[in-house]
């Protein structure tokens, strides 16, 4: 499928809610067959816990990054100096809108609405570059008077998993690009990251632990960059900013027993999403207009606010994709869930389908 791009201004007065998240969805009604949160799991692993609440004797102390960080830089053939932690996702890209000083900010849509929220929170002016059709990046589109372009990958809520080389080809001189990888590890051998690019000149990563070891309460990710960026990014950080039970989730999520976990969880997320696929395709009127490649699916249907209200009156969350800019009010994202529950939302949607089309009608 061909894809048409285009570069667009913010404008004064955002139709979208760029603060709207998934976990929203599942507030105020009894909820319990979630589709909506991206967190892959339902709890951390046992072998997690057991660390975490050995932690729980080392709270009286401080946080002290330096082990958490070493152990992050030597999973990406990195120098220390090249690794900052965060307390999530969410904070890295705080930092790097406080920290980085642009003169044309540029943010690849539809993704995950946080870079631009916290560019414009911080006083920048940002624009748009909209993707649309099956939603590829086409590098030579991208605007070259862009000094910062933010783009996900693989990219939420598209699911659009972008090559490395198409990504790397967006540097330039005098241009940074923050590369959000907080789904690359539901990517089976992580196959197109920057992380482990051994010139980082001009390309910042953000990673996060959340999504594949259920630990969206806990805040921790991290950042990869050139090391003059990272040192004044850790100097616009607060004090003790990654608790000391993130520190121990980070150290954990390094070791090879979990990577080991985590690539054989992307193996049966691919397993998964191939099954949501196929069920989805025995829907009438619903497109998936992306190569979908995360632990999510980016949807099309007519009325498709009526139905996610009336699954979620039915205790089924599905969310909602008119918040995130360049879609409309015909867009869900689903998350990837096991066949079970696959199987039980879409039955249900089928049959709520009809009702929806009958009422239009």
């Amino acid at each position: 499928m061909k894809t048409a791009t285009a570069t667009t201004p913010t404008p004064t007065r955002m139709a979208e809610d760029l603060g709207h998240h998934g976990d929203a969805e599942l507030r105020d009604v009894g909820i319990r067959h979630d589709f909506a949160v991206n967190v892959r799991v339902a709890e951390p692993p046992r072998w997690l816990r057991d660390r975490l609440a050995a932690g729980l004797e080392t709270l009286a102390a401080y946080p002290d990054a330096r082990a958490a960080t070493e152990a992050v830089a030597e999973r990406h053939s990195r120098s220390p100096d090249e690794v900052l932690l965060t307390s999530g996702a969410a904070e890295a890209f705080v930092l790097l809108a406080r920290v980085l000083r642009p003169r044309h900010a540029l943010v690849v849509h539809p993704q995950f609405t946080e870079p631009e929220a916290a560019l414009r929170a911080a006083g920048h002016h940002v624009d748009r570059h909209l993707l649309t059709g099956d939603f590829t990046l086409d590098p030579a589109a991208v605007p070259a008077e862009a000094d910062l372009v933010m783009l996900g990958n693989p990219t939420n809520p598209t699911s659009v998993l972008h090559p490395k080389s198409a990504v790397a080809s967006l540097r330039g001189p005098g241009r940074t690009i923050v590369v959000d990888e907080a789904f690359m590890d539901a990517v089976p051998g992580e196959t197109e990251t920057l992380a482990d690019h051994p010139d980082l000149t001009g390309v910042v990563v953000i990673r996060s632990l959340t999504k594949t070891w259920g630990l969206a309460g806990l805040r921790v990710g991290y950042i990869l960059g050139p090391a003059p960026l990272i040192s004044a990014l850790r100097n616009a950080q607060p004090l003790w900013s990654v608790s000391s039970l993130a520190l121990i989730a980070a150290r954990a999520g390094c070791e090879p027993y979990a990577l080991a976990e985590a690539e054989a969880l992307a193996k049966q997320c691919d397993q998964d999403r191939e099954h949501l696929l196929a069920r989805l395709a025995e829907l009438p009127d619903v497109t998936v207009p992306a190569p979908s490649r995360a632990p999510f699916v980016l949807v099309r249907t007519p009325n498709a606010a009526e139905l996610r209200a009336r699954l979620r009156a039915e205790g089924i969350a599905v969310r909602r994709g008119d918040t995130f800019p360049g879609l409309g009010p015909d867009w869900l994202r689903v998350a990837v869930r096991d066949r079970t529950a696959t199987d039980l939302l879409v039955d249900r949607w089928q049959q709520l389908a009809a009702t929806v089309r009958w009422d239009a009608g």
